[in-house]
């Protein structure tokens, strides 16, 4: 009997976690509390431990298998390789997981999940619907299915990526185990089935067709619909209204980088336009940059025309003194007057023992 609960997105362990690549490839609970045992050491000791760690495992060698063998260190498969098509037939249809099952963990086989949508201009939402979608369950095998042009034309417009690009895109996605090729707009039993699909993951937002005012509908009366959470402020109409805002800067760009006015779809007139608006942002940076650097020096003058101007005063005061003890002859006191610069507190110290010997 088919569970027919929604599962929702607090039901779902570690739906919003990060996988510890580190620890992926650990082959029993042990392994793993040694890793995060080994992590607390002092560096002297952790370098001990993994010196010792490798002789061990080279002694193992001929015993344990690679563990390599087992990870994902290629693409994703398409649905058509041979490697997704051996996956497909080594999963038994007929064992039915349900909702349940996957919570608790006592699915008897991977448990296959479809994340479906159309993934043009790949960036960071998607990845973390996928990561979601991977990390809804335990021993999750997760299909990306992917509409093709003449779909995704027809249904929401013209795409920046054609469909093989946006296939390439998500199969090096490091959470996607497989991904299906032309999936349709609406998923049909008949897809589902010759797909293996157990689960449906995909945002809770309602999506409107022509026959239906949300195609996963059906899906979620059956209780086979994984919600998962949007990521605000990225998506695609995010990205290209960002390119649409500043055509103008983007189009400079790629002129100065070598593409041509052909290539960009760009007139003579707008051509120039642009090409006169760089010149012109060009002569303001430059200018900025003098302006800042006179800035600076204006700034270092000011320091140092204190400094001088102190330095003036002290050496006009101290000529003054020598002009008066030349004129009265006094050579004993010119004697003791220093060669080097006096400051005002030597040369009125100077003027007082001056006035003491005339007084005398």
């Amino acid at each position: 009997m088919v569970d027919r609960t929604i599962a929702t997105t607090s039901d779902l362990t570690n739906v919003d976690e990060w996988y510890d690549a580190s620890i992926e490839g650990f082959s029993s609970v042990s392994d793993k509390n040694n890793y995060e045992q080994l992590s607390s050491l002092p560096r002297e000791l952790k370098v001990k431990a993994n010196n010792e760690t490798d002789k061990k495992s080279s002694m193992q060698s001929s015993v344990k298998p690679n563990m390599n063998i087992s990870q994902n260190i290629d693409p994703a498969p398409l649905c058509y390789e041979e490697k997704a098509i051996q996956e497909r037939e080594k999963c038994d249809y007929s064992i039915r997981i349900t909702l349940d099952m996957a919570k608790n963990g006592t699915a008897p086989r991977k448990i296959r999940i479809l994340a479906n949508g159309v993934y043009d201009l790949f960036h960071p939402g998607h990845a973390r619907q996928l990561m979601q979608a991977k990390n809804a369950f335990k021993n999750v095998y997760l299909l990306a299915g992917i509409c093709n042009d003449k779909i995704t034309n027809s249904k929401r417009g013209q795409t920046v990526m054609d469909d093989i690009e946006r296939y390439d895109g998500v199969r090096h996605c490091r959470y996607v185990d497989e991904v299906v090729t032309d999936t349709p707009w609406v998923l049909d039993d008949e897809f589902l089935t010759q797909n293996k699909i157990d689960f449906v993951a995909h945002d809770d937002i309602p999506y409107e067709s022509e026959d239906s005012t949300d195609v996963y509908e059906h899906l979620k009366s059956r209780g086979i619909f994984i919600p998962t959470q949007r990521t605000d402020g990225i998506s695609t109409s995010n990205i290209i209204c960002r390119l649409v805002r500043d055509y103008d800067m983007y189009v400079r760009r790629n002129l100065a980088r070598g593409y041509s006015a052909e290539d960009l779809s760009v007139g003579f007139i707008k051509k120039n336009q642009l090409q006169l608006q760089a010149k012109l942002d060009t002569v303001k940076s430059k200018f900025h940059t003098y302006e800042e650097e006179s800035k600076i020096y204006m700034e270092h003058w000011e320091e140092r025309s204190k400094e001088y101007i102190h330095k003036f005063i002290c050496l006009f005061e101290r000529a003054n003194v020598l002009n008066l003890l030349y004129r009265t002859h006094s050579s004993t006191m010119i004697s003791n007057i220093p060669n080097e610069e006096n400051n005002t507190d030597d040369i009125i110290s100077s003027n007082n023992n001056w006035n003491k010997l005339k007084s005398k």
